[in-house]
């Protein structure tokens, strides 16, 4: 994938619908987000009224955790999705939504990938979680039943995740919560059913794409999702010993 991302061609309504959406998050997230993810904005020097330049945001993300940012066209196919980002290249559309698009999108734009995931990408456990959980699927892009349980504990966890410690109110660190302001409001309420993060309760769980999710999982500790990976690698091998699913 030798996709660029042509930073002379983006517009000033492209950086306009950023900005927007920059701000708004920056306004709304305070007291709904861990420390962290501010933190790993201020390391990757986002700007609040341009585009972030995928070739200036390496430079600072790079040093700190080896992870860089590449350009997508969009959606990729799970073999070169976890493929990229098991060499610790994450993939990030290069479009962005119009201004009359600012509350909805079918798919994911620019301002989800970078805005969301990029800061998080300063975290050095956070990101050999995910390299190890995506070098797990890409060992069984052969099974699309099993990559599908293990997407699921990619999204339950990076997309869609949250923090809670004992006798704290829960806070978002999922990329897919930072970037929506309607999910970052919901997933924090006492609207939203949040269960303790569990890897079974997780693989039995299916997500929704289409609307906001019912119910969300919480954390303690990103030390917690690195040391589930070998129970999610004892029950990935127990689906693998079982007949593959008649479509």
């Amino acid at each position: 994938m030798n996709l660029t991302q042509n930073y002379s061609t983006y517009t000033e309504e492209n950086h306009n619908v950023w900005a927007i959406l920059f701000q708004r998050q920056i306004e709304n997230l305070p007291d709904k987000a861990i420390p962290e993810f501010f933190k790993g904005l201020e390391l990757v020097n986002f700007q609040p009224d341009r585009i972030p330049n995928f070739e200036e945001v390496n430079k600072r993300l790079k040093p700190l955790t080896g992870f860089e940012v590449v350009a997508a066209p969009g959606i990729v196919d799970d073999a070169l999705f976890f493929g990229l980002i098991a060499e610790k290249k994450f993939p990030a559309t290069v479009w962005i939504r119009r201004m009359d698009q600012l509350d909805y999108l079918e798919e994911p734009d620019m301002f989800h990938d970078v805005f969301g995931h990029v800061p998080l990408l300063t975290i050095p456990v956070y990101c050999e979680f995910l390299a190890k959980l995506s070098a797990m699927a890409l060992q069984h892009v052969d099974r699309p039943d099993i990559v599908d349980r293990l997407t699921r504990i990619y999204w339950y966890t990076i997309e869609f995740g949250l923090f809670r410690k004992p006798g704290k109110e829960a806070r978002i660190y999922g990329a897919g919560i930072l970037s929506s302001v309607g999910e970052s409001r919901l997933s924090v309420s006492k609207q939203s059913i949040k269960y303790d993060f569990d890897v079974q309760h997780i693989l039995d769980t299916g997500y929704i794409k289409e609307t906001f999710q019912s119910q969300y999982f919480c954390i303690e500790s990103f030390e917690q999702l690195l040391e589930s990976l070998p129970q999610i690698e004892e029950a990935i091998l127990k689906l693998r010993e079982e007949p593959v699913p008649v479509a």
